[in-house]
């Protein structure tokens, strides 16, 4: 049974490879295309620098980059995927008290807002200028779409109408392209034939040269010594996208990205 650390990786590899092959000139075009940058609200700013400072900061430092109490906001993904306070509000209601990050009910909804409005803006100042996700896309939808229920065979595990459906709403396009090339890992499934012919399949928990176990789909755990089983079958659900790493080419993977954010 292949470990998952060993397509670790070819997947970066790859992944490298298709950011360090996009064109210059296919870059500035994307950017000139795309849509300007949200206008910093210079007041909200500043309220939320005043509500950082009395209720965060001594945590998580002045500049929101984390002391020894608290981590660093600036790459902290809850913060990315903020706007004006919609994510942070819950989480600052709620806390993380197991943690050590107590509570804030009192903040009022503004105060959020202008919260986040300030880290956003020392995200800005720390990560620099950068170009928009959208300069990632310079494949072409339609032969995306081609490569998606032809030469790809993705359509014969996935559905744009199915499990893919608004897909393109829902995640940006460098999630789009990370979650096709190294897509989460699933549990492994495995079918274990005994002597007497009877199949039991479930959820692989534990496999060695002598020992097979899992639980199956009522929830029962079950363990043989493998020489008291007629075979052992290991199902990796993500086999197809493993085989497909070695045949990618860049300009598969421009495709296939430029078709994904198309399922709105």
């Amino acid at each position: 049974m292949k470990k998952q650390s060993e397509f670790i990786i070819p997947c970066k590899l790859l992944f490298a490879s298709f950011v360090l092959c996009m064109s210059v000139a296919s870059i500035r075009s994307a950017a000139a295309q795309a849509p300007a940058a949200t206008a910093i609200d210079r007041a909200a700013v500043e309220r939320g620098r005043g509500d950082f400072s009395s209720s965060c900061s001594f945590c998580h430092g002045s500049l929101a980059t984390g002391t020894e109490q608290a981590p660093n906001l600036l790459r902290s993904p809850l913060v990315f995927q903020d706007h004006d306070g919609d994510t942070l509000g819950a989480f600052l209601k709620q806390g993380r008290p197991t943690l050590g990050m107590p509570a804030f009910p009192t903040l009022s909804p503004e105060q959020v807002a202008d919260i986040a409005a300030f880290l956003h803006l020392r995200i800005q100042e720390a990560r620099g200028t950068r170009l928009p996700e959208a300069a990632l896309l310079v494949g072409e939808a339609k032969a995306g779409q081609a490569y998606f229920n032809g030469a790809g065979k993705c359509s014969t595990c996935h559905s744009p109408t199915g499990d893919l459906a608004h897909i393109g709403s829902k995640d940006q396009p460098l999630a789009l392209t990370t979650a096709f090339l190294t897509p989460p890992a699933k549990p492994l499934h495995v079918n274990v034939v005994l002597p007497s012919g009877q199949t039991v399949s479930g959820k692989l928990e534990y496999l060695d040269e002598f020992v097979v176990s899992l639980v199956d789909d009522s929830g029962v755990y079950h363990t043989w010594p493998r020489d008291h089983t007629k075979s052992v079958n290991v199902i990796d659900p993500l086999t197809a996208h493993k085989a497909m790493l070695p045949i990618y080419t860049d300009k598969d993977i421009h495709d296939l990205s430029a078709y994904l954010v198309t399922l709105k």
